[in-house]
């Protein structure tokens, strides 16, 4: 049995990629969670000034207002108009508590999982917690839209398909080729009658972005007749403290279980936290997101010119995410061994040992940086990291 050491211990030896991130919090450049700690705004520093007007209105109003106004700009962002038109989403206040409901759905009915790798650990454990079977398959059995069916047919061979949409840490999307590749995956799911589970908590970077075409992807599912789940997250893009939500969607022939599974996890969800949220997600639609793609834009090209010539290698992402994932060329040196060396000189950066679940030490090539911070913060980080790197040239 696995015991959790206190992150206090000299002999720490960290289980997995929160601890990580705890860790990171005490660091003077934290680049490991991917949550937003960017600066307001102008648009969003007036939506702070407001905050006790917000908190009043909360108070006032009923809880299903908050809900109704809260999703219905949720989803008018992210066009999903099929989402909105069902009305059955249910709320949390964390991706990680929809994806333990996902997870008690799955233990409930005794079904297996397949799940893409890499990808962030807490999906991996959040099942596994739960005593869910898992089984992976490669990220890169999704790159070939024409060869999707027959990879999925050749490899899964469980009762569901977890997917991950755009990835974290490679920022992949089935978008990549319009909507064919999603169209593959809920045609094998249908023939096989798989459950399709489907995070879409970076989905937001998938939007005004020239080379994706986001489409109405519930009316996919729906029309498709297929069992499946799909979990939505605010708090890898709006810079709003951890104040956030989180939605699960399901299908309507499981819908009920999953409703009465999810009523015995939590009632409801801050209405002055919602509240907030829309005003949030009504701005970025107001100006098309661009105060968070700028930023992310701007710490992306930093992070190429600071690894530029360097034993890391930048690994261009499908979607622009909120994240980085950097290959390490050197003989000798793992991820393990750099993210200390990193940490060190007070850079935090994820090993990428955690993202490999069954097989960790195909990690050990890889790093990942949370691009979601202040510009100027960011590119003190880079400063500091290069100085590490260059110490390593090969």
């Amino acid at each position: 049995m696995t015991t959790h050491i206190s992150p206090d211990s000299p002999d720490n030896q960290l289980l997995d990629l929160t601890q990580h991130e705890i860790q990171a919090l005490r660091t003077r450049f934290n680049l490991a969670d991917a949550h937003t700690h960017q600066q307001q705004s102008d648009s969003q520093r007036e939506i702070v000034a407001r905050l006790p007007e917000l908190w009043y209105e909360a108070e006032r109003g009923l809880q299903a207002t908050a809900e109704e106004r809260f999703i219905e700009a949720f989803f008018t962002l992210h066009r999903q108009d099929t989402a909105l038109a069902k009305k059955k989403t249910l709320l949390s206040y964390a991706a990680s508590i929809s994806t333990m409901v996902a997870g008690m759905y799955l233990k409930q009915q005794r079904k297996s999982v397949t799940l893409v790798e890499p990808c962030f650990d807490n999906l991996y454990d959040v099942l596994n917690n739960m005593g869910v079977p898992m089984y992976p398959i490669e990220e890169s059995a999704l790159h070939d839209p024409d060869r999707i069916y027959s990879e999925l047919k050749r490899l899964v061979r469980t009762d569901a398909l977890f997917l991950v949409d755009p990835n974290n840490p490679t920022g992949f999307t089935l978008l990549q080729h319009g909507r064919k590749g999603f169209e593959e995956v809920v045609r094998f799911c249908k023939d096989h009658n798989k459950l399709l589970v489907i995070d879409f908590c970076f989905a937001s970077f998938t939007l005004y972005d020239e080379k994706l075409a986001r489409f109405d992807i519930y009316e996919l599912l729906e029309s498709s007749g297929i069992s499946y789940l799909a979990i939505e997250d605010t708090g890898k893009t709006w810079p709003v403290q951890d104040a956030k939500a989180a939605m699960i969607t399901a299908s309507d022939d499981i819908r009920e279980d999953v409703y009465n599974l999810h009523t015995s996890v939590l009632l409801n969800v801050s209405p002055f936290v919602l509240n907030m949220l829309t005003q949030y997600v009504q701005d970025s639609t107001r100006d098309q997101l661009s105060s968070v793609r700028e930023v992310l834009t701007q710490n992306r090209e930093a992070i190429r010119k600071a690894i530029d010539g360097t034993i890391l290698e930048y690994q261009e992402p499908v979607a622009g995410v909120s994240v980085a994932w950097a290959r390490i060329n050197h003989p000798d040196l793992t991820a393990t061994e750099l993210q200390r060396l990193l940490a060190e000189a007070e850079v935090y950066v994820l090993p990428g040992r955690f993202f490999y679940w069954s097989q960790p030490d195909r990690g050990e090539a890889f790093v990942r940086f949370a691009l979601a911070r202040d510009p100027q913060v960011f590119s003190d980080a880079m400063a500091r990291m290069r100085e590490v790197l260059d110490r390593h040239a090969v």
